[in-house]
């Protein structure tokens, strides 16, 4: 979403300010003293997610992309599975998990930091977003969703898969991380900045 409109706000704006605003939703069901609180934080969780492709569509089909909202979705997306990644570690605190948990937020830290670098070069297309780095949120997301839900459906062992999700995930986050870093390493190691 670069190509900034003069659509302040507009319903795919609207879309990701509706992701944001259910994080603290997903954290007040998961901690509700009922059977049911999981399975609903996970549906909350699971429609906040699909915004995250919605609002990418809408704003390329009707063309409401704008500069505000390239700034705000993957803000969105970081603050969602930085929250999820919270309510699972501290729900199943294993150490596999936290290595897990923080793989992800690191790779999520240096990254932004990056691209805020890079961009300062007037160089931050040698740092966008690749197939591998949307493949990884997609497993975040549906990872995340499966383990915020908790139990098993039908003898099958959500949580479990969810976990097997995310921990291929994390591989995917250091895979996309290293491509990215690749891409930046001239400039990171030049005395000048490459032109």
């Amino acid at each position: 979403m670069s190509v900034a409109t003069s659509h302040k706000w507009n319903f795919a704006l609207w879309l990701t300010w509706f992701r944001i605003a259910a994080i603290p939703l997903v954290v007040i069901v998961f901690f509700l003293p009922w059977y049911w609180a999981p399975p609903a934080a996970t549906l909350v969780f699971s429609l906040a997610a699909l915004t995250d492709w919605l609002d990418g569509y809408v704003a390329r089909r009707f063309n409401l992309t704008s500069a505000f909202g390239a700034f705000l979705d993957p803000v969105a997306d970081k603050l969602m599975v930085t929250t999820a990644l919270v309510l699972v570690l501290q729900a199943d605190p294993t150490w596999y998990l936290a290595v897990t948990a923080a793989v992800i937020i690191g790779r999520e830290l240096t990254i932004s930091a990056l691209r805020e670098w890079m961009a300062e070069l007037g160089r931050r297309h040698h740092v966008a977003v690749s197939g591998s780095g949307k493949l990884k949120t997609i497993l975040q997301m549906v990872g995340l969703g499966a383990m915020l839900y908790r139990y098993d459906f039908l003898g099958i062992p959500i949580y479990m898969i969810g976990k097997g999700l995310l921990i291929v995930a994390a591989g995917l986050t250091l895979w996309s991380m290293a491509i990215y870093l690749r891409a930046a390493w001239p400039h990171l190691t030049a005395d000048e900045p490459v032109s």
